[in-house]
């Protein structure tokens, strides 16, 4: 037997304080007008004191869990995606487990920046796949607002707080004949993933100061180390070609033409982003879905936040076709062709 994956469930929250760009505009001592003309953003959530990786990652978790109409007891796995994490360690993904009382589940996170989402669904279909799991819990939650200062406002006016989930399950797939890549009408399910990386422009996007090569000090911690640096221009430039050709080749390998594809949704970068791939793929604007506006760049939730967005205003109908994209810091990015 041949098993494939779908997602079955979705969810995600934000935090409870919104933001808007006339704060953000005092706080980086920058223009309004600027902040909505430049990113696309009119507003976003940054937690507060109580709000942590682990509890956003709880409510995100629990609303898909009740879409899938699944309990916390029928998931196999637990993966959370966060560049934000409570605490080094132990993993969010653990803490998450504990929130959700899922007994004897393997949990972990993964770090791939603002692909991590792709990284950790196309784990979740692989486990599925080979026949480990049944069910695993896909979370990315993120909380970028703690790591940004007045000292950098092209990462400042960016980023928002908040998490996405999806519940995956196995399905059953007949396979009397050769496997073919070409979307099978009807058949529900995770199509393809393809998953890419180049470190060598680590630098481009970066937290300088924390880790291991450069520990917390009073040093780093008066030079701003501990805060997101954003070099846009070059990101997106790299950004834009990477993600386009990625997912032009998705398309190609599976026989499948943007035309028969009914909603395209990627990293929720800025909005400028958003619209020059979404031009060069020759994306329709009803094809392109984009919560970027209200949430800003939430990092890896981003994709299962517009994703449950999209479900939930029910956009989302059995059968369309699906074109993810996502692109982040590393490099990393990565595309998937979705049947719901």
């Amino acid at each position: 037997m041949e098993y494939t994956s779908r997602i079955c469930g979705t969810g995600s929250c934000v935090p409870e304080r919104q933001v808007t760009n006339e704060e953000v505009a005092e706080h980086f001592a920058i223009r309004n007008q600027d902040i909505f003309r430049v990113t696309g953003i009119r507003t976003r959530y940054w937690s507060q004191a109580h709000e942590t990786c682990s509890h956003l990652a709880e409510r995100a978790a629990r609303l898909a869990l009740d879409d899938a109409g699944l309990s916390s007891d029928a998931v196999d796995a637990i993966l959370v995606s966060t560049t934000s994490p409570d605490k080094p360690f132990p993993s969010v993904a653990c803490s998450l487990q504990n929130r959700l009382g899922a007994k004897h589940v393997a949990a972990f996170d993964l770090s791939a920046s603002c692909s991590g989402f792709l990284y950790g669904l196309s784990m979740a279909h692989a486990f599925i796949g080979s026949g480990r799991f049944h069910r695993c819990l896909v979370v990315a939650a993120e909380i970028k607002s703690r790591t940004l200062h007045a000292s950098q406002p092209a990462s400042g006016v960016l980023f928002g707080d908040g998490a996405g989930a999806v519940v995956v399950t196995r399905e059953d797939v007949s396979c009397p004949g050769p496997v073919s890549t070409r979307p099978r009408h009807g058949s529900r399910g995770i199509i393809a993933i393809r998953l890419y990386s180049d470190g060598a422009h680590h630098g481009l996007i970066t937290i300088p100061a924390g880790g291991s090569r450069r520990p917390t000090s009073l040093d780093t911690v008066r030079e701003h180390q501990h805060a997101i640096r954003l070099h846009g221009k070059a990101v997106y430039r790299v950004a834009v070609k990477r993600l386009t050709e990625a997912m032009e080749t998705i398309l190609r390998e599976t026989d499948t033409t943007l035309a028969e594809v009914k909603h395209v949704m990627t990293h929720q970068a800025n909005g400028r982003m958003l619209h020059t791939i979404a031009k060069r793929l020759g994306v329709r604007e009803d094809q392109m879905i984009s919560i970027v506006d209200r949430v800003g760049n939430t990092s890896s939730a981003s994709l299962p936040m517009a994703l449950d967005w999209a479900h939930r205003q029910g956009n989302l109908c059995h059968g369309d076709l699906i074109l993810l994209g996502a692109f982040g810091g590393g490099f990393t990015w990565g595309t998937a062709l979705v049947r719901w």
